[in-house]
């Protein structure tokens, strides 16, 4: 099973979360905690945008939402309720550090102090299993890029992060005219998504930016989706590797997600 630490709330260091929660489309299934996004919003999403709205969709990855901060400096690996990654409860998001600190360097590049990049930490299956063989499949897939408490725009995000050496959430659509539905967005990325899935990929991610700014996201996950049927402590199964600290950490610079 996956080992669990005893576990004592340290500081965080940024002094809250390290990422949020994202809304459902319409039709999506909803996990505990979760809610639906106003039906308004819904339909600038996937059907009537407003003038000067730009959406975005990319593809929804399943693992462990972990971020990298640049705090005065220092490159800090971050659960998503924003706890240095050594302090994690579970190996996996422990594990978080290991793969930041190999790739140190990196990192450093592309951040600037008061900046973080967040994605998704895929070292261990979760509700998905990962062909780590696959060409664009990598460890870490990033997917938004933070100045202070702001989102960047997709611009300036699919412009650095690539050349840093990451390859990005696969993108499928990116349109200041043009809505596009669920069904379109999904049959654009393929039953398998675009980074080495072995099953239906689990979903998609609209974003809308309007006036230079990020002004909300939403997300659809498959009815179907079955949460932690990996997981050993959940299901007392075996445990389903994708990257361990004794595997090779992938650096070259490609674009098929950008």
């Amino acid at each position: 099973m996956t080992s669990q630490t005893a576990f004592t709330a340290p500081n965080k260091p940024l002094g809250g979360k390290a990422y949020g929660s994202i809304g459902h489309l319409p039709n999506s299934r909803l996990g505990p905690g979760d809610w639906h996004i106003h039906e308004g919003q819904a339909k600038i999403l996937t059907e009537r945008p407003r003038k000067g709205d730009r959406i975005i969709v990319t593809e929804k990855l399943d693992g462990a939402c972990m971020a990298v901060a640049n705090i005065d400096g220092e490159i800090v690996p971050l659960t998503r309720a924003g706890y240095r990654a050594r302090h994690g409860r579970y190996e996996h998001l422990q594990l978080f550090e290991v793969f930041v600190m190999q790739r140190y360097a990196q990192f450093e590049a592309l951040l600037k102090p008061g900046e973080r990049l967040a994605g998704e930490w895929l070292a261990l299956a979760h509700g998905t299993a990962y062909d780590t063989g696959h060409e664009f499949f990598e460890p870490f897939v990033p997917f938004d890029l933070f100045r202070g408490k702001d989102r960047v725009l997709r611009d300036e995000f699919k412009e650095r992060v690539p050349a840093a050496g990451f390859l990005p959430a696969a993108c499928v659509h990116d349109d200041d005219v043009m809505p596009i539905p669920v069904e379109a967005a999904l049959a654009r990325l393929g039953e398998y998504g675009r980074h080495g899935s072995t099953e239906p990929v689990e979903g998609i991610v609209y974003r809308c930016e309007r006036e230079g700014r990020v002004d909300f996201l939403a997300k659809w996950v498959r009815p179907d989706k079955e949460d932690g049927k990996y997981l050993a402590n959940l299901r007392g199964c075996a445990e389903r590797w994708h990257w361990r600290p004794s595997d090779p950490v992938p650096s070259p610079i490609r674009t098929e997600g950008a």
